[in-house]
């Protein structure tokens, strides 16, 4: 059976309507208008034992208040789902000793502490046997490098070293499911590719299930073969990561590098020119006329040095969100997968 399936879940939100000025104000006492606003609508989507899903969209989309109806945090307002076998807003005990959630921008840990001290507090929350408690922070500590660092002071700690200490918080009583909300915000390269990795053994070694948000396209290619798509609080996609290339990446980006101090003046008769410094171009072409204009540039022009590779992973996103803001509620978007 699938660690989280849900069913059509829906989230609405009444939002009081301000008026504007003294006059307004004085109206709103005594007559108030309110809009509802959609931030979930209609999801529907399953994830197996041991998968790591991407789930990606813009600001607002509907991501958050998806993973916190999925943690029981918040309650939906249609729809159903069930994860790793319990409904989550029952918030029954059993359920919250199963999975874990992190969000990059809130903290589990007490600031002025060491996080040995807001480990030990999470051994008691969990009721963890001591020998298993010090069995599992060892091994998580050493997987995440941070064991001389345990007894240093949060505060102190640099932002990456802050959220190695916040996921070890969260896998200590050994969850089956984990929900990373931006888990490497801010953080810098080495940072990102750090966290990454160890995320990566985590769910090699133990097969731990991985729902992650992320606005970094980086983290999606390291960790996800599946994504999931949302854009106004719609599912839009919901597949390979794979397939939004083959769906999206019409097109291919050809750099060139022309003997000479400058480029040739007509190159947009090939293709969208995208960038031009000195002898280098990139030109945007028909992943189908690829061979054709290569071949009518190298006829034409001396070329020292050319390469092809696909638009940046954001662009091809970016085309997804793109094609599902414009669709009607119940249509669905052409060329992805129907929901």
């Amino acid at each position: 059976m699938p660690i989280i399936e849900a069913n059509g879940l829906s989230k609405t939100y009444r939002v009081y309507q301000k008026k504007e000025g003294l006059l307004g104000a004085l109206r709103g006492l005594f007559s108030r208008e309110y809009k509802e606003v959609k931030a979930v609508e209609d999801v529907r989507f399953a994830i197996e034992a041991g998968e790591i899903v991407g789930f990606l969209g813009p600001n607002g989309a509907g991501k958050t208040t998806t993973l916190k109806m999925l943690a029981g945090l918040i309650y939906p307002t249609n729809g159903t789902a069930q994860v790793l076998d319990h409904i989550p807003w029952q918030r029954e005990d059993a359920f919250r000793r199963r999975f874990a959630l992190v969000m990059g921008q809130k903290n589990q840990l007490w600031w002025d502490l060491p996080a040995a001290d807001s480990f030990q507090l999470h051994r008691e929350i969990y009721s963890l046997p001591t020998e298993q408690f010090h069995r599992t922070l060892g091994e998580l500590t050493e997987l995440f490098g941070v064991k001389e660092l345990t007894r240093q002071s949060v505060r102190e700690l640099s932002l990456g070293e802050r959220m190695k200490m916040e996921l070890i918080a969260a896998l200590l009583h050994q969850p089956q499911l984990l929900l990373l909300d931006e888990p490497t915000i801010g953080l810098d390269v080495v940072a990102q590719v750090t966290i990454l990795k160890c995320l990566r053994d985590y769910n090699s070694n133990r097969g731990v299930t991985i729902l992650l948000t992320s606005h970094y396209m980086r983290d999606v290619e390291a960790l996800c073969k599946r994504v999931l798509v949302i854009t106004q609080g719609r599912l839009v996609y919901d597949g390979p990561l794979t397939g939004i290339t083959d769906r999206f990446g019409r097109e291919k980006l050809v750099k060139l590098q022309f003997d000479g101090s400058e480029c040739p003046a007509n190159l947009e008769t090939f293709g969208d020119v995208t960038s031009r410094q000195g002898p280098t171009a990139e030109i945007k072409v028909d992943r189908q006329r690829v061979a054709a204009v290569m071949a009518a540039i190298l006829d034409r022009y001396t070329v020292l040095d050319v390469s092809i590779h696909d638009p940046p992973l954001e662009q091809m996103i970016a085309k997804v969100f793109e094609q599902g803001g414009v669709q009607s509620p119940g249509t669905p978007v052409p060329g992805l997968s129907p929901q």
